[in-house]
């Protein structure tokens, strides 16, 4: 069974130095059957810059890809969360 590498955008409240903290909340909820495949930033604009995050979950179970989206939008600090990609893979899970 092939698996589903998706990258969220996670955009802060406000201008962020250290992205630890936000990381660590974010493997918190992270739903058993996902792991975390990488991490980067990208610049917004005005010293503002968002979290990537890519996600590995396994193509067979339904539905944990927008769980998860919500939850880390109601992560403290957090203001907006964008599903930036998403593409299969080959690669076992």
């Amino acid at each position: 069974m092939g698996a589903i590498l998706v990258t969220y955008k996670v955009f802060p409240e406000d201008i962020v130095e250290n992205f630890d903290p936000l990381k660590t909340e974010i493997v918190k909820i992270l739903p058993t059957v996902a792991k975390v495949e990488g991490w980067g930033e990208e610049p917004v604009a005005f010293g503002l810059v968002a979290l990537l995050v890519q996600i590995r979950f396994p193509e067979d179970v339904m539905g944990v890809v927008d769980e998860f989206e919500v939850a880390m939008s109601n992560i403290k600090g957090v203001s907006q969360v964008q599903t930036f990609q998403i593409r299969r893979t080959s690669k076992d899970f």
